[in-house]
Parts: C-alpha cells; sequence; structure tokens
C-alpha cells in the first residue's frame, strides 16, 4: 500500500490508473478507523481495481464548538488496518494542502443541506461538499462508497454529483453496527463503558418506531410517532434528543404519515458531550 501526502502525487497517480483502464474507487474517511470503515474499504476492494481512501480530519465541517481538536487521529494505526482490507493508497494531505493560504471557495447544496443536522450545524454540509469535491477532483474516481449511518450526508452528496454532473457513481453501503445494535462511529471513542450503554437508547428507538409502524392499523402521522420516539430515548438518564425527524428518502422532506419511503433520522446527545446519529428505514424490508 501506498502513503501519498499531496495533491498532485494522487492526481498523478490517478491519471496513470486511468490510461492503462483501471477502474477506480474512493472511499472519503476522516480516519480511526472501524468495522464500519473497513467495510465501505472492503466494498470497494470488489467493486473497483484500485482503491484509494482518504484520511483527513476535514476542519471545514466542524463548528466553533465542536471536537475537531479533539477528534481521535493514529496514522500508524489506520495505516495498518487499511493496509489489512487491501487498500492500494491511502491518500493523507495536510490541511495547508487541502486549503492553501488564502482559500476562500465552498460547495454548497442548498435545500437538502439546510435542516436536520445541517440546522443544528450550520456550515457542516458546506465544508463536507468542499471536501468531497476536492478528493473527488485529486483521486478522478469512478465510484466512491458512502455509509448509510449519515444519511443526510449520502442524500447532499448525490445531490452534489448530479447537479454538478460529476463522473463519479455514489453507492451506499448499510450502516454497520455492533452486536448492540449501536452504530459503528469513530466517535464512540469518547464513550465509557456506562455511556456506551446509554448510547443504545438509538438503536432502542428504532426497534420502537419500526414496530409501531409495522403494527399500524390505519395512517400513522409522522409527528405523532416523532413525539413517541422522543420520550422513548429521554426516558433514558443522560440521552438528550437533538432531533427526530421522519422523512421521505429521496428528498428528505418531512413526511405527514408514515409511508413504505419513510426514514427516521436522529441525533441524540449522550451527557451533554457526545452527539450521535442514526437512521432506519421504517417500512421496508431494510435489515437492522
Amino acid at each position: 500500500m501506498q502513503l501519498v501526502h499531496t495533491p498532485s502525487a494522487m492526481a498523478t497517480l490517478a491519471q496513470q490508473w486511468r490510461e492503462q483502464g483501471k477502474k477506480i474507487a474512493l472511499v472519503p474517511t476522516m480516519g480511526w478507523f472501524h468495522e464500519g470503515h473497513l467495510a465501505l474499504m472492503r466494498r470497494a476492494r470488489q467493486e473497483a481495481d484500485q482503491v484509494v481512501v482518504s484520511l483527513f480530519v476535514n476542519p471545514m465541517q466542524f463548528g466553533p464548538h465542536e471536537d475537531l481538536t479533539a477528534y481521535p487521529r493514529d496514522l500508524q494505526r489506520d495505516t495498518e488496518l487499511a493496509a489489512g482490507v487491501g487498500v492500494d493508497v491511502l491518500y493523507a494531505p495536510s490541511v495547508q494542502e487541502m486549503y492553501p493560504a488564502g482559500f476562500q471557495t465552498s460547495v454548497r447544496v442548498a435545500r437538502l443541506g439546510k435542516g436536520l443536522c445541517g440546522a443544528s450545524r450550520p456550515g457542516h454540509f458546506d465544508g463536507v461538499c468542499t471536501v468531497v469535491m476536492k478528493l473527488l477532483h485529486q483521486s478522478c474516481p469512478h465510484l466512491a462508497i458512502f455509509g448509510e449511518k449519515d444519511f443526510q450526508q449520502l442524500a447532499v452528496i448525490r445531490r452534489m454529483a448530479l447537479d454538478l454532473n460529476l463522473p463519479v457513481e455514489i453507492i451506499a453501503h448499510p450502516t454497520v453496527r455492533e452486536d448492540s445494535g449501536l452504530a459503528l462511529s469513530s466517535r464512540n471513542k469518547y464513550l465509557r463503558p456506562d455511556e456506551m450503554e446509554q448510547a443504545r437508547c438509538l438503536y432502542r428507538a428504532i426497534v420502537f418506531a419500526r414496530e409501531k409502524a409495522r403494527a399500524a392499523t390505519c395512517a400513522l402521522p409522522a409527528k405523532d410517532l416523532c413525539r413517541e420516539i422522543q420520550e422513548n430515548i429521554e426516558q433514558y438518564e443522560g440521552c438528550k434528543v437533538d432531533f427526530v425527524a421522519i422523512v421521505e428518502n429521496d428528498t428528505l422532506e418531512n413526511c405527514e404519515a408514515v409511508n413504505e419511503n419513510s426514514r427516521l433520522i436522529m441525533a441524540v446527545t449522550i451527557n451533554n458531550k457526545v452527539r450521535l446519529i442514526d437512521n432506519a428505514s421504517l417500512l421496508s424490508a431494510e435489515l437492522l
């Protein structure tokens, strides 16, 4: 596996591969790899000839009071894990390489990035779109793989690729969970063992919501179910809801009533220190 640190070196490699007729897959990450990341890398290995994993803790998507400086980093650990699943290039540029002096350009997906996490984290998706656009330009992939755990991010990136005619296929990979049901996240590292148990409130809420939706014998108002889900979560000490929403899978617009295209999306803060997100389809056959 090669370790690459500059956009120019990454672009040169990508151009060589394309001239050789090789199919390139990109897996964008912020590092501190867990089994969820490795699942995306394995999927990329199945789909392409050359696999690039980017590792960049993107300051542009963190708010002024968020955990940029504390975000977990260990390049040696991540290098070993990526090499172990057959990644060809670990692309780890510096902040100075990605955002040179005087940088002032951003990419915005106006409507999809506005609500849900976008409301709680103003500017977050502008930062996501900008860095992903740069990574796509630098690595020139045929496809890029994103996890469904951040469903809004996936929707925003798909919209950006469609709107800007980007020649890349955006592939979604199902959320990877621990045996307890907790969605894997780099931020889980912040949780003590007792807080890991508290964090299961998100998965319990998904199970609760899916059972309620499936048991309904008539139209189930989404607003009423959201209220019940919030109550279900906040019955657990230290679990505070940022938002609970039931939205249309494609547009992320709020649903009036639960339907086959409805998706539950949530953000919850554990003990006022760790913000976790999760989501699930309510009536589809999607497995948890």
